[in-house]
């Protein structure tokens, strides 16, 4: 389905199952969306393969192109258009399904290897994942946060006999799987470059949303690119953050709401958002509510709190996410009192 033109334009930005949910979510309000996807995996398939080949690591891309091929929304608008809804649901399981046995292809997805094949034919990611979305018939695009494939590097304290000093892991993996507590995260190369076309969608989105996702590894890469950074900051999109229902275990353990926050804004002190959504499940009503609206404060945002958690699980459910981002766009001012000139969700 071809968005119309008054459609508005979503840009979600994330990586991993976390970014899936978004994109379920966000396929709810609009076609017009635009993934953009974090690049430094280093484990299991993407892991394989980026260090096999020195190419961006495929399997957060191939999750999100495999989200909104499939998700609810995507597959009424198929139904719509007289295509095959179960094509579409064939095609999503194909992206996902990964090699059994014990070769050398096991483990790896099929997506992720058709993604490193079309880049390797064309010589451009972007291309690629533009391909593989009119291959599959994808309405919206995916891409990645930079052209070139990244390192995660972290200081870690609590490994240490001294508690005060820290100590540097480098890559994704070994920052999950740590024991001790993460201060802070950076990007190799230093000053990475951007995709030209992730900055140009930031900036001609309606709304950007950010979250919710691994906290150092796929929310907070997204404010440490420069230039993208740049965007997100100038861009006259809505801005929200989506914030994780409870702390990562490897990544955040202990985390409060609160300090999700602070350590976003450790990070990036220059960003302002209009709107911090949390789960109220996982934030009590009281004194630490109110701890948490000061630092929604911090960027310059509300902070509103709903049911937005599958019953009985840490999973956000995208249609109540939907719902919540929808009502806060219809009824809302962003605080800041913008609004994009160009469209609004209805």
């Amino acid at each position: 389905m071809t968005a119309e033109p008054d459609t508005p334009r979503v840009v979600a930005l994330g990586g991993g199952h976390g970014l899936y949910a978004t994109l379920t979510a966000m396929r709810y309000l609009s076609p017009d969306i635009t993934a953009i996807v974090t690049v430094a995996d280093d484990g299991g398939s993407s892991g394989r393969l980026r260090s096999e080949l020195d190419l961006i690591p495929p399997g957060d891309l191939r999750m999100a192109l495999a989200a909104l091929l499939v998700a609810p929304a995507a597959l009424d608008d198929a139904a719509a258009d007289g295509r095959s809804v179960e094509d579409a649901q064939l095609w999503g399981r194909l992206l996902q399904h990964r090699f059994g046995g014990h070769g050398a292809l096991a483990g790896h997805p099929i997506g992720n290897l058709l993604l490193i094949g079309l880049t390797e034919l064309l010589g451009d990611a972007v291309e690629a994942l533009d391909r593989l979305r009119e291959l599959f018939e994808v309405t919206g695009r995916v891409l990645p946060m930079s052209t070139a494939p990244l390192t995660i590097e972290a200081d870690v304290t609590g490994l240490e006999a001294d508690p005060r000093l820290s100590r540097c892991i480098q890559g994704q993996v070994a920052v999950a799987t740590t024991p001790g507590k993460v201060r802070r995260v950076r990007l190799l190369p230093e000053s990475p470059p951007a995709s030209a076309d992730a900055v140009n969608a930031i900036k001609q989105a309606d709304l950007v949303v950010l979250g919710p996702g691994s906290w150092f590894s796929s929310v907070i890469p997204h404010v440490l690119v420069p230039d993208q950074l740049d965007a997100l900051i100038s861009t006259s999109a809505r801005k929200m953050l989506i914030v994780n229902l409870a702390p990562e275990p490897g990544e955040t353990p202990g985390f409060s709401v609160e300090r999700h926050l602070h350590v976003l804004h450790a990070h990036a002190d220059r960003l302002r958002i209009d709107d911090v959504i949390v789960d109220e499940s996982s934030v009590p009503a009281g004194r630490e509510r109110e701890h948490l609206a000061r630092a929604a404060a911090l960027f310059g945002a509300q902070l509103h709190v709903g049911d937005l958690a599958l019953p009985g699980q840490h999973v956000h459910d995208p249609s109540r996410v939907a719902e919540a981002v929808a009502g806060l766009v219809q009824t809302n001012p962003p605080p800041s009192g913008k609004r994009s000139p160009r469209r609004e969700l209805a």
